[in-house]
Protein backbone atom coordinates (compact mmCIF):
# COMPACT_ATOMS: atom_id res chain seq x y z
CA UNK A 1 0.00 0.00 0.00
CA UNK A 2 1.46 3.45 -0.71
CA UNK A 3 1.36 5.37 1.49
CA UNK A 4 3.45 8.89 0.04
CA UNK A 5 0.33 11.08 -0.62
CA UNK A 6 1.45 14.62 1.02
CA UNK A 7 4.46 16.38 0.82
CA UNK A 8 7.17 14.89 -0.60
CA UNK A 9 10.40 14.91 1.47
CA UNK A 10 13.40 15.15 -0.69
CA UNK A 11 16.39 14.13 1.56
CA UNK A 12 19.28 13.91 -1.34
CA UNK A 13 22.38 15.86 -1.24
CA UNK A 14 21.53 18.16 -3.33
CA UNK A 15 19.48 20.18 -4.99
CA UNK A 16 18.61 20.72 -1.18
CA UNK A 17 14.83 21.56 0.38
CA UNK A 18 14.20 25.17 -1.00
CA UNK A 19 12.23 28.18 1.44
CA UNK A 20 9.09 29.16 1.01
CA UNK A 21 10.64 32.56 1.42
CA UNK A 22 12.93 31.74 -1.29
CA UNK A 23 10.51 30.58 -3.67
CA UNK A 24 8.43 33.56 -3.25
CA UNK A 25 11.58 35.91 -3.66
CA UNK A 26 11.32 34.77 -7.47
CA UNK A 27 7.33 35.21 -7.53
CA UNK A 28 7.60 38.58 -8.99
CA UNK A 29 7.78 40.70 -12.54
CA UNK A 30 11.11 40.99 -14.16
CA UNK A 31 13.28 43.91 -13.53
CA UNK A 32 15.07 47.08 -15.42
CA UNK A 33 18.35 44.58 -15.95
CA UNK A 34 20.47 47.54 -16.42
CA UNK A 35 19.68 49.99 -13.54
CA UNK A 36 18.18 50.43 -10.35
CA UNK A 37 17.15 47.85 -7.92
CA UNK A 38 19.07 44.80 -9.83
CA UNK A 39 22.48 46.66 -9.59
CA UNK A 40 22.27 47.41 -5.63
CA UNK A 41 21.02 43.58 -4.98
CA UNK A 42 23.83 42.29 -6.74
CA UNK A 43 26.57 43.95 -5.24
CA UNK A 44 24.74 43.13 -1.91
CA UNK A 45 25.01 39.64 -2.77
CA UNK A 46 28.42 39.93 -3.94
CA UNK A 47 29.61 41.39 -0.48
CA UNK A 48 27.53 38.23 1.41
CA UNK A 49 29.44 35.95 -0.66
CA UNK A 50 32.51 37.39 0.54
CA UNK A 51 31.08 37.36 4.11
CA UNK A 52 30.01 33.68 3.44
CA UNK A 53 33.88 32.39 2.71
CA UNK A 54 35.10 34.24 5.02
CA UNK A 55 37.12 36.63 2.67
CA UNK A 56 38.66 39.98 2.44
CA UNK A 57 40.82 38.96 0.07
CA UNK A 58 38.86 36.44 -2.79
CA UNK A 59 36.85 38.54 -5.25
CA UNK A 60 33.47 36.83 -5.83
CA UNK A 61 32.38 36.14 -9.33
CA UNK A 62 29.16 34.60 -10.51
CA UNK A 63 28.13 32.77 -13.48
CA UNK A 64 25.06 31.28 -14.63
CA UNK A 65 26.09 28.07 -14.17
CA UNK A 66 25.71 24.42 -12.09
CA UNK A 67 28.89 23.70 -10.12
CA UNK A 68 30.70 22.34 -13.20
CA UNK A 69 30.83 25.33 -14.77
CA UNK A 70 32.14 26.90 -11.85
CA UNK A 71 35.04 24.16 -11.93
CA UNK A 72 34.76 24.38 -16.34
CA UNK A 73 35.72 28.77 -14.90
CA UNK A 74 38.47 27.75 -12.52
CA UNK A 75 40.21 25.86 -14.98
CA UNK A 76 39.66 28.37 -18.15
CA UNK A 77 41.13 31.23 -16.31
CA UNK A 78 43.95 29.22 -14.13
CA UNK A 79 45.65 27.49 -16.63
CA UNK A 80 47.48 27.37 -20.19
CA UNK A 81 47.79 24.37 -22.45
CA UNK A 82 50.17 21.55 -21.00
CA UNK A 83 50.58 22.92 -17.68
CA UNK A 84 49.84 20.44 -14.54
CA UNK A 85 47.05 20.26 -12.08
CA UNK A 86 47.47 17.38 -8.95
CA UNK A 87 44.24 16.41 -8.52
CA UNK A 88 43.04 14.46 -5.05
CA UNK A 89 40.46 12.27 -4.88
CA UNK A 90 38.34 10.77 -2.16
CA UNK A 91 35.48 9.44 -3.76
CA UNK A 92 34.33 10.86 -6.92
CA UNK A 93 34.05 15.02 -7.44
CA UNK A 94 37.52 16.17 -7.36
CA UNK A 95 38.18 13.12 -9.77
CA UNK A 96 35.47 14.96 -11.78
CA UNK A 97 36.82 18.09 -12.34
CA UNK A 98 40.44 16.71 -12.99
CA UNK A 99 38.63 14.78 -15.92
CA UNK A 100 37.19 18.19 -17.01
CA UNK A 101 40.57 19.52 -16.51
CA UNK A 102 42.31 17.06 -18.99
CA UNK A 103 39.76 17.83 -21.63
CA UNK A 104 40.40 21.39 -21.90
CA UNK A 105 44.42 20.35 -22.06
CA UNK A 106 45.31 20.41 -18.97
CA UNK A 107 48.16 17.63 -17.60
CA UNK A 108 46.34 16.16 -14.89
CA UNK A 109 47.72 13.53 -12.21
CA UNK A 110 45.23 11.96 -9.69
CA UNK A 111 46.26 11.24 -6.18
CA UNK A 112 43.15 8.87 -5.15
CA UNK A 113 41.81 7.05 -2.29
CA UNK A 114 40.00 4.01 -1.48
CA UNK A 115 36.98 5.94 -1.79
CA UNK A 116 36.36 5.37 2.23
CA UNK A 117 38.43 7.90 3.68
CA UNK A 118 39.67 11.34 2.96
CA UNK A 119 42.68 12.31 1.40
CA UNK A 120 46.48 12.08 3.04
CA UNK A 121 48.04 15.69 3.46
CA UNK A 122 51.44 13.78 3.78
CA UNK A 123 50.95 11.80 0.03
CA UNK A 124 50.20 15.74 -0.80
CA UNK A 125 53.69 17.08 0.58
CA UNK A 126 55.43 13.82 -0.65
CA UNK A 127 54.48 14.26 -3.98
CA UNK A 128 55.14 18.16 -4.03
CA UNK A 129 58.47 17.84 -2.53
CA UNK A 130 59.24 15.34 -5.75
CA UNK A 131 58.10 18.14 -8.12
CA UNK A 132 61.63 19.64 -8.41
CA UNK A 133 60.93 21.18 -11.71
CA UNK A 134 57.85 22.54 -9.41
CA UNK A 135 55.52 21.99 -12.72
CA UNK A 136 52.28 21.19 -10.73
CA UNK A 137 50.38 24.65 -11.21
CA UNK A 138 47.58 23.88 -8.63
CA UNK A 139 46.36 21.53 -6.45
CA UNK A 140 42.60 20.61 -7.49
CA UNK A 141 40.16 18.82 -4.67
CA UNK A 142 36.67 18.87 -2.80
CA UNK A 143 35.88 20.09 0.87
CA UNK A 144 33.48 17.30 0.72
CA UNK A 145 32.97 14.71 -1.70
CA UNK A 146 29.16 14.07 -2.15
CA UNK A 147 29.60 10.53 -3.70
CA UNK A 148 31.84 9.16 -0.36
CA UNK A 149 30.72 11.65 2.35
CA UNK A 150 34.23 12.17 3.15
CA UNK A 151 35.47 15.45 4.46
CA UNK A 152 39.01 16.51 3.97
CA UNK A 153 40.68 18.64 6.13
CA UNK A 154 41.41 22.03 3.48
CA UNK A 155 43.66 23.56 6.32
CA UNK A 156 46.15 20.51 6.60
CA UNK A 157 45.67 20.31 3.26
CA UNK A 158 47.58 24.12 2.44
CA UNK A 159 49.95 23.54 5.54
CA UNK A 160 51.54 20.08 3.58
CA UNK A 161 51.96 22.60 0.60
CA UNK A 162 53.26 24.78 2.81
CA UNK A 163 55.77 22.49 4.30
CA UNK A 164 56.78 21.13 0.94
CA UNK A 165 57.84 24.78 0.13
CA UNK A 166 55.95 24.27 -3.33
CA UNK A 167 54.21 27.61 -5.06
CA UNK A 168 51.12 25.58 -6.22
CA UNK A 169 47.64 27.12 -6.18
CA UNK A 170 45.17 25.46 -3.87
CA UNK A 171 41.72 24.94 -5.48
CA UNK A 172 39.02 23.65 -3.18
CA UNK A 173 35.65 22.60 -4.59
CA UNK A 174 33.16 23.49 -1.77
CA UNK A 175 29.58 22.82 -3.48
CA UNK A 176 28.65 19.96 -1.59
CA UNK A 177 28.71 22.23 2.18
CA UNK A 178 29.40 25.79 1.60
CA UNK A 179 27.42 27.60 4.65
CA UNK A 180 27.00 24.58 6.28
CA UNK A 181 30.11 23.48 7.84
CA UNK A 182 33.31 25.64 8.35
CA UNK A 183 35.34 26.92 6.00
CA UNK A 184 37.87 29.72 6.45
CA UNK A 185 39.42 30.68 2.93
CA UNK A 186 41.97 33.50 4.35
CA UNK A 187 42.63 32.03 7.39
CA UNK A 188 43.32 28.51 5.35
CA UNK A 189 45.39 30.01 2.61
CA UNK A 190 42.70 28.48 -0.40
CA UNK A 191 43.75 30.66 -3.60
CA UNK A 192 40.24 29.52 -5.32
CA UNK A 193 37.31 28.06 -4.18
CA UNK A 194 33.91 27.33 -6.18
CA UNK A 195 30.71 26.57 -5.16
CA UNK A 196 26.82 26.56 -6.24
CA UNK A 197 23.62 28.00 -5.06
CA UNK A 198 21.64 24.43 -5.10
CA UNK A 199 22.94 22.91 -1.43
CA UNK A 200 23.65 24.84 1.85
CA UNK A 201 22.56 27.75 0.13
CA UNK A 202 18.67 26.70 -0.49
CA UNK A 203 18.18 28.35 -3.78
CA UNK A 204 17.34 26.64 -7.30
CA UNK A 205 19.92 25.38 -9.72
CA UNK A 206 21.48 27.56 -11.84
CA UNK A 207 24.14 29.77 -9.92
CA UNK A 208 28.22 28.69 -9.56
CA UNK A 209 30.13 30.54 -7.79
CA UNK A 210 33.92 31.08 -8.04
CA UNK A 211 35.96 33.22 -5.58
CA UNK A 212 39.33 34.35 -6.88
CA UNK A 213 42.28 35.10 -4.22
CA UNK A 214 45.12 37.44 -5.20
CA UNK A 215 47.68 34.54 -6.09
CA UNK A 216 44.73 33.03 -8.94
CA UNK A 217 44.02 36.50 -9.94
CA UNK A 218 48.06 37.05 -11.11
CA UNK A 219 48.30 33.60 -12.52
CA UNK A 220 46.09 33.89 -15.77
CA UNK A 221 46.16 31.25 -18.05
CA UNK A 222 45.12 30.89 -21.76
CA UNK A 223 42.33 28.83 -21.88
CA UNK A 224 40.05 31.12 -21.11
CA UNK A 225 37.33 32.64 -23.17
CA UNK A 226 34.80 35.64 -23.40
CA UNK A 227 32.04 33.65 -21.37
CA UNK A 228 34.45 32.75 -18.54
CA UNK A 229 36.41 35.24 -18.15
CA UNK A 230 36.96 36.42 -14.32
CA UNK A 231 38.09 39.64 -14.61
CA UNK A 232 35.27 40.95 -16.95
CA UNK A 233 32.85 40.01 -14.50
CA UNK A 234 34.75 41.27 -11.45
CA UNK A 235 35.88 44.30 -12.42
CA UNK A 236 33.60 45.22 -15.33
CA UNK A 237 32.98 48.51 -17.19
CA UNK A 238 29.39 47.87 -17.30
CA UNK A 239 26.44 46.22 -14.51
CA UNK A 240 25.90 43.74 -18.09
CA UNK A 241 29.32 42.22 -17.72
CA UNK A 242 29.10 40.81 -14.70
CA UNK A 243 27.20 38.28 -16.29
CA UNK A 244 28.09 38.45 -19.81
CA UNK A 245 24.95 39.37 -21.18
CA UNK A 246 21.52 39.00 -19.35
CA UNK A 247 21.69 38.65 -15.55
CA UNK A 248 20.14 35.71 -13.63
CA UNK A 249 17.43 38.08 -12.20
CA UNK A 250 15.02 35.66 -10.68
CA UNK A 251 17.67 33.37 -9.08
CA UNK A 252 19.63 36.37 -7.93
CA UNK A 253 16.08 37.29 -6.28
CA UNK A 254 16.07 33.83 -4.63
CA UNK A 255 20.21 34.07 -3.05
CA UNK A 256 19.14 37.51 -1.45
CA UNK A 257 16.36 36.05 0.60
CA UNK A 258 18.50 32.88 1.21
CA UNK A 259 21.55 35.03 2.26
CA UNK A 260 19.49 37.20 4.39
CA UNK A 261 18.01 33.91 6.33
CA UNK A 262 21.96 32.62 6.68
CA UNK A 263 23.60 35.11 7.47
CA UNK A 264 21.51 37.89 9.15
CA UNK A 265 18.78 36.04 10.48
CA UNK A 266 20.33 32.72 12.04
CA UNK A 267 23.99 33.73 11.47
CA UNK A 268 26.77 31.95 9.93
CA UNK A 269 28.53 30.44 12.77
CA UNK A 270 25.06 29.17 14.19
CA UNK A 271 24.07 27.46 10.80
CA UNK A 272 27.40 25.38 11.60
CA UNK A 273 26.31 24.31 14.79
CA UNK A 274 22.72 23.05 13.37
CA UNK A 275 24.56 20.95 10.59
CA UNK A 276 26.46 19.44 13.45
CA UNK A 277 23.62 18.82 15.23
CA UNK A 278 21.75 17.15 12.51
CA UNK A 279 24.54 15.07 11.35
CA UNK A 280 25.21 13.70 14.46
CA UNK A 281 21.62 12.43 14.68
CA UNK A 282 22.09 10.79 11.46
CA UNK A 283 25.30 9.03 12.65
CA UNK A 284 23.47 8.27 15.76
CA UNK A 285 20.98 6.49 13.69
CA UNK A 286 22.85 4.73 10.95
CA UNK A 287 25.17 3.18 13.41
CA UNK A 288 22.44 1.81 15.15
CA UNK A 289 21.04 0.23 11.57
CA UNK A 290 24.62 -0.73 11.44
CA UNK A 291 24.73 -2.93 14.24
CA UNK A 292 22.77 -5.72 12.68
CA UNK A 293 25.42 -6.01 10.07
CA UNK A 294 23.74 -5.60 6.55
CA UNK A 295 24.81 -1.49 6.64
CA UNK A 296 27.42 0.34 7.59
CA UNK A 297 29.17 4.03 6.80
CA UNK A 298 31.37 4.11 4.31
CA UNK A 299 33.60 6.39 5.43
CA UNK A 300 35.84 4.17 7.79
CA UNK A 301 37.26 6.76 10.37
CA UNK A 302 33.97 8.94 12.26
CA UNK A 303 35.98 12.69 12.20
CA UNK A 304 36.28 12.34 8.29
CA UNK A 305 32.75 11.77 8.19
CA UNK A 306 30.93 15.24 6.95
CA UNK A 307 27.88 17.29 8.46
CA UNK A 308 26.11 17.54 4.89
CA UNK A 309 25.45 14.08 3.74
CA UNK A 310 25.79 10.61 4.86
CA UNK A 311 27.16 7.43 1.98
CA UNK A 312 25.93 4.05 3.81
CA UNK A 313 26.98 1.09 2.40
CA UNK A 314 24.04 -1.95 2.17
CA UNK A 315 25.68 -5.41 2.99
CA UNK A 316 23.13 -7.33 3.42
CA UNK A 317 19.95 -5.34 1.62
CA UNK A 318 19.26 -4.12 -2.27
CA UNK A 319 20.10 -0.60 -1.72
CA UNK A 320 18.56 0.54 -4.66
CA UNK A 321 15.16 -1.86 -3.91
CA UNK A 322 14.67 -0.07 -0.27
CA UNK A 323 15.62 3.43 -2.07
CA UNK A 324 13.30 3.46 -4.54
CA UNK A 325 10.80 1.68 -2.43
CA UNK A 326 10.99 4.46 -0.26
CA UNK A 327 10.36 7.04 -2.97
CA UNK A 328 7.45 5.08 -4.04
CA UNK A 329 5.58 4.14 -1.11
CA UNK A 330 6.50 6.48 1.31
CA UNK A 331 7.35 9.60 -0.52
CA UNK A 332 11.25 9.42 0.71
CA UNK A 333 13.62 10.47 -1.65
CA UNK A 334 16.99 9.30 -0.67
CA UNK A 335 20.34 9.55 -2.30
CA UNK A 336 21.74 7.25 -4.90
CA UNK A 337 24.52 5.59 -4.96
CA UNK A 338 27.16 7.46 -7.58
CA UNK A 339 30.71 5.97 -9.09
CA UNK A 340 32.07 3.29 -7.52
CA UNK A 341 29.09 3.28 -4.92
CA UNK A 342 26.66 3.32 -7.72
CA UNK A 343 23.88 0.35 -6.70
CA UNK A 344 26.00 -0.35 -3.30
CA UNK A 345 24.85 2.25 -1.31
CA UNK A 346 22.66 5.48 -0.23
CA UNK A 347 22.81 8.57 0.61
CA UNK A 348 21.07 10.69 3.27
CA UNK A 349 21.40 14.70 2.49
CA UNK A 350 21.18 17.15 5.67
CA UNK A 351 22.38 20.09 4.28
CA UNK A 352 20.33 23.93 3.73
CA UNK A 353 17.15 24.38 5.27
CA UNK A 354 16.90 21.17 7.67
CA UNK A 355 15.28 21.39 11.09
CA UNK A 356 15.01 18.23 13.36
CA UNK A 357 11.53 16.73 12.07
CA UNK A 358 12.92 17.15 8.94
CA UNK A 359 15.80 14.82 9.57
CA UNK A 360 14.24 12.64 12.38
CA UNK A 361 10.88 12.49 10.03
CA UNK A 362 13.36 11.16 6.68
CA UNK A 363 15.51 8.38 9.45
CA UNK A 364 11.56 7.18 10.26
CA UNK A 365 10.79 6.72 6.69
CA UNK A 366 14.07 5.26 5.67
CA UNK A 367 14.18 2.75 8.63
CA UNK A 368 10.27 1.45 7.40
CA UNK A 369 11.75 1.24 3.86
CA UNK A 370 14.70 -0.97 5.70
CA UNK A 371 12.26 -2.98 7.82
CA UNK A 372 9.91 -3.51 4.78
CA UNK A 373 13.20 -4.67 2.38
CA UNK A 374 13.50 -7.08 5.10
CA UNK A 375 17.26 -5.20 6.73
CA UNK A 376 18.29 -7.00 9.92
CA UNK A 377 18.95 -3.90 12.04
CA UNK A 378 18.57 -2.06 15.37
CA UNK A 379 16.59 0.52 15.14
CA UNK A 380 18.58 3.73 15.85
CA UNK A 381 15.61 6.38 16.28
CA UNK A 382 16.07 6.54 19.74
CA UNK A 383 19.67 7.12 19.36
CA UNK A 384 18.69 10.22 17.18
CA UNK A 385 16.36 12.04 19.06
CA UNK A 386 19.04 11.18 21.89
CA UNK A 387 21.36 13.15 19.83
CA UNK A 388 19.02 16.09 18.85
CA UNK A 389 17.50 16.35 23.08
CA UNK A 390 21.63 17.14 24.02
CA UNK A 391 21.76 19.80 21.56
CA UNK A 392 18.71 21.78 23.08
CA UNK A 393 18.92 24.14 25.31
CA UNK A 394 18.66 22.84 28.56
CA UNK A 395 16.56 25.21 30.35
CA UNK A 396 13.86 24.81 28.08
CA UNK A 397 14.16 28.57 26.56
Amino acid sequence: MSLRFGREFVAIPGPSVIPDRVLAAMHRPAPNIYEGEIIALTESVLADLAELARTRQARPVIYVANGHGAWEAAIANLFSRGERALVLDAGRFAAGWGEMAARMGVEVELIATDGRRAVDPQALEDRLRADKERRIKAVLTVQVDTASSALNDVAALRAAIDAAGHPALLCVDCIACLGSIPFEMDAWGVDVMVGAGQKGLMTPPGLGFVWVGPRAWAAQGDLVTQYWDWRARAEPELFYQRFCGTCPTHHLFALREALTMLLREEGLEAAWRRHRALAEAVRACVAGWAEGGALEFNVLAPEQRSDVVTTILARGVDAEAMRLRAHRELGLVLGVGLGPFAGQAFRIGHMGHLNPPMILGALGAAEAALIAQGAPLRSGLAAAAETIARHMDKDGR
